[in-house]
């Protein structure tokens, strides 16, 4: 079976005819990285923080994804990690087969899904090497990046909006086939041309936490960002407030960025960010020892951004959660917005209401992005206005490894995974547009977090 992966990746590299590449045999089985269902109870009675994704997610061999209808199948040549497939491998808040089981459920597509076994990651880049019945738009051989959005559109909920689509899910998280496999099955509406100036790698970190921050701040459904916009940016060198911070940079707001140490702050001013506040450094903790809010703290960190820009935050880019959710609050200007995703340190959060509905703020919750502002962001990034925040790169076999370092907030940026790439830097085809911008795209190589 392996050699059938070799080939098809040879063809790849080799940027094969598609047609010729639509000819190369499918293997029965490949490379996967997986959580398993029987480990589920793995982590019984351990403290969140100490469960190690590097016990649970396994580089297996396993089937191929079967292609239905108005499907595609990829070969991804990277991958990269999201805050996802670190939950899902250590199965909070509750385990991903549950998902699976749902699906499994609703026919006989579904039940495709419904597997011993969860192949995970929900971003890539690649290249088509099948296609099911119904597509037309993409054929074998085309390079494509893949958004997140799994969805079928049957209902009328969903069509102004494909989020509100009661079927809508995340591939990779609440799907089964992702992106952390030599093959993955997507459908059709989850593909975007891969922008031609940047390596398999750095086009694999785009889409998740990219579509993310671009509805949350740019598009229609969340906050709607205007010029001079003051956007308070939480964990701004990270995957999802690093776009965040370039979105309003290049939609002239004005970002003040919150980050954790000296080189995340020297970061964020080397691409333009004049505002940047190392909480470590000037010491916030907005919750005292008994664990109830700490309104000095509060009013000293809003104290600060005033001090910065003269004003408070028009919008609060929320998406630590419970650590930071009631100071969001109390910093928000009065009628402003705190737009929030995400809750990597908690989902219960804690504020005041009476600095919401006395002060007329809101607080507005978005999640990942639809089609059309997936398609634009990525436009943005092939236009050379928005640029990869890749730090770091792993191969498939050490992708737990990167799960790790994720789980503990030990990277910066994104970390990508070589899945068919043999090597990083390979599928540029814009030597030139790349040259142009090539500072920006090495920029997080350079910070150690």
């Amino acid at each position: 079976m392996e050699r059938f992966m070799e080939a098809i990746h040879q063809a790849i590299l080799d940027e094969a005819p598609g047609e010729e590449l639509g000819r190369v045999p499918l293997p029965a089985t490949m490379r996967a990285a997986v959580v398993r269902k029987s480990e589920v109870d793995l982590f019984d009675g351990v403290a969140s923080q100490d469960k190690d994704p590097r016990r649970s997610l396994h580089v297996d061999e396993v089937p191929i994804p079967p292609l239905g209808p108005n499907e595609v199948l990829i070969a991804p040549m990277a991958s990269a990690l999201n805050y996802n497939t670190v939950w899902t491998s250590i199965f909070e808040p509750l385990p991903t087969f549950g998902f699976l089981e749902r699906m499994g459920r609703t026919g006989e597509l579904g039940a495709r899904h419904d597997l011993d076994h969860h192949i995970v990651g929900s971003d890539a880049a690649g290249v088509v090497v099948r296609t099911g019945p119904g597509v037309t738009r993409w054929r074998p051989g085309d390079r494509v990046t893949v958004h997140c959005n799994y969805v079928d559109l049957e209902g009328p909920e969903g069509h102004e909006d494909s989020m509100l689509d009661p079927g809508q899910k995340i591939w990779g998280f609440e799907t089964n086939f992702g992106s952390l496999a030599d093959l993955s099955m997507v459908k059709a509406n989850q593909l975007m041309p891969m922008p031609t100036h940047l390596s398999w790698e750095e086009a694999a970190s785009l889409g998740l936490v990219m579509a993310t921050s671009y509805r949350m701040l740019v598009g229609e459904n969340a906050a709607r960002m205007k010029q001079g916009d003051v956007v308070l940016v939480w964990g701004a060198t990270g995957g999802i407030g690093g776009f965040a911070t370039q979105f309003v940079l290049n939609g002239g707001g004005v970002p003040v960025c919150v980050v954790s140490s000296p080189e995340k702050a020297a970061l964020l001013r080397s691409i333009g960010v004049e505002h940047v506040i190392d909480r470590k450094a000037e010491g916030y903790r907005f919750t005292a020892g008994d664990g109830s809010p700490d309104y000095g703290e509060m009013r000293r960190f809003g104290a600060r951004i005033r001090e910065l820009v003269g004003r408070d935050p028009d919008i609060v880019f929320e998406h630590p959660g419970r650590t930071t959710f009631g100071a969001s609050v109390f910093v928000c200007k009065r009628g402003g917005t705190v737009v929030t995703c995400a809750s990597t340190t908690g989902y219960l959060h804690e504020y005041d209401n009476r600095y919401l509905w006395m002060h007329l703020k809101r607080i507005l919750g978005s999640h990942f992005a639809n089609y059309h502002e997936a398609w634009l962001a990525n436009d943005l990034v092939d236009r050379g206005m928005i640029h990869p925040i890749l730090s770091k790169t792993y191969p498939l076999e050490r992708a737990a490894e990167g799960a790790y370092e994720m789980h503990h907030n030990l990277h910066a940026g994104k970390i990508g995974i070589l899945v068919g790439a043999p090597e990083e830097g390979l599928g540029v085809r814009d030597a030139d547009k790349r040259a142009r911008h090539a500072e920006r795209i090495a920029a997080y190589r350079t910070l150690e977090a």
